[in-house]
């Protein structure tokens, strides 16, 4: 979302009841649930990842940062200011964006566009596409009957108007109640879908009303797409994340949250029931990450810069049968407001910045996993009561996860058949005897995985 001040992010923790509204079977359709989010690529670049490395990884879903137009800067947070809903953003113009769509799709990869209609923008001048525009004035767009009537800042999180009719860090609040305004949302969301897109996340969610978001969805040329809302969970918020999952999934914040504690100050034998035995969304309503571009910048969860952790952590989530994962794929920064190099362009992983964690080899070898695993329960868990993990996913897969500070040996009870499989973290030959037992040594901060499918590394 648009920039979020320290201070409402650290109002966000535990929930009120809320009653819980039909669920609507929201999680990505297929096979394939996990999506690769390319924060701030531009169209072509995602288009070449997409053929190169995301369709053979067996990625079932990309995530595009924001396409509409938006305010002009370097700044990362000006792709969530729109300023129109013309595809004129920093990442490309209409051709790519079709380009891209067409290109991901015959790499057997589906496209997510992150979409901004919670608001418009603050200040005024000229957008990335050549609109002129004021706050509360998008000519051809909006006007100012179309802004809700709080024109100050968000500042109570436990009163629900202040919440969706309030400016979320002052930018201009769409009055998404009003029947021009969930037409003309509508109108843009069918756009991306005649383009050929195939979800939404929906950023903001939490300010809008569900109900206003229901209306909007129904009016799509596709009501089934696929559906996926930012509601941050905060402890007696007036606004809770179960009000949102009648339309689709809703991103489970604690998920995040509570990986970065376990793996950095407690255990993670504590993971043995991790998701709804926590007191999370369904598993069929969740949308779970390790971290996002909001997260990374304001330290509330696991970054790239923890390193070996964060890919552990990443390898769990994706072995794990919970939620449809996200893997944030962002760049480097010391500047929080630090836009995308070269303007979105990536010519190379790891190169000018970008570090493509999608990409890193431990993690991209989990997308099979995941796959090859999917409808698989939890089977034959081992811990060591400290940070040392073990489980398997029925006959289909077993993943081993070391976060001790010393290597570990030991021989662990897995319900897979005999035979030699690879080990997709070491990419060596593990193998299983007739009673279903493997043994291996994992050093410090290191992982297993191995699954039926994979038998030669």
């Amino acid at each position: 979302m648009a920039r979020r001040t320290l201070a409402g992010i650290a109002a966000l923790a535990a929930a009120s009841a809320v009653m819980t509204p039909t669920v609507a079977e929201a999680s990505p359709p297929g096979s394939k649930d996990v999506t690769a989010v390319l924060f701030e690529w531009n169209f072509a670049s995602v288009a070449r990842e997409c053929t190169t490395t995301l369709g053979p990884a067996g990625y079932g879903y990309v995530q595009v940062s924001p396409p509409a137009e938006h305010i002009q800067g370097s700044q990362w947070w000006t792709s969530y200011q729109p300023v129109s809903y013309r595809i004129a953003g920093r990442l490309g113009d209409r051709s790519a964006f079709k380009n891209m769509v067409d290109t991901c799709h015959a790499a057997g990869v589906k496209v997510v566009a992150d979409t901004v209609i919670n608001h418009m923008s603050a200040g005024n001048g000229t957008g990335t596409g050549g609109s002129s525009y004021t706050k509360y004035a998008y000519p051809g767009l909006y006007s100012s009957y179309d802004f809700d009537n709080c024109t100050s800042e968000i500042n109570n999180y436990g009163d629900r108007w202040n919440v969706q009719n309030c400016e979320l860090v002052g930018l201009a609040d769409l009055d998404t109640g009003e029947e021009y305004v969930r037409k003309t949302v509508a109108g843009y969301m069918n756009d991306l879908l005649s383009l050929g897109v195939d979800g939404f996340r929906i950023d903001a969610a939490k300010h809008i009303p569900a109900a206003d978001l229901t209306n909007i969805k129904s009016r799509l040329t596709n009501p089934s797409a696929y559906w996926k809302q930012e509601v941050i969970f905060g402890a007696g918020e007036a606004v809770q994340p179960t009000e949102y999952t009648g339309t689709g999934d809703v991103q489970e914040f604690r998920y995040a949250y509570d990986l970065k504690r376990v793996f950095n100050n407690e255990n993670l034998a504590y993971l043995k029931n991790y998701g709804e035995g926590w007191g999370y969304l369904k598993s069929g309503s969740a949308g779970v990450f390790v971290d996002n571009h909001d997260t990374e910048r304001n330290g509330s969860t696991l970054s790239y810069k923890d390193n070996a952790t964060y890919t552990l952590a990443n390898v769990f989530m994706l072995a794990w049968p919970y939620g449809a994962p996200d893997i944030n794929s962002g760049y480097e920064f010391t500047d929080h407001d630090a836009g995308p190099p070269n303007g979105g362009r990536v010519d190379a992983c790891w190169q000018s910045g970008w570090k493509c964690q999608h990409n890193w080899p431990e993690i991209r070898s989990m997308v099979g996993f995941r796959n090859a695993t999917r409808g698989q329960a939890v089977t034959n868990w081992w811990d060591n009561g400290g940070d040392a993990i073990a489980f398997g996913r029925g006959s289909k897969g077993f993943v081993a996860i070391n976060h001790e500070s010393g290597s570990l040996t030991r021989t662990y009870q897995t319900s897979l058949p005999a035979g030699t499989y690879c080990d997709v973290q070491g990419n060596k030959p593990v193998t299983v005897d007739g009673s279903g037992r493997l043994t291996a040594t994992l050093g410090s901060n290191t992982a297993l995985a191995v699954y039926a499918g994979r038998s030669g590394c």
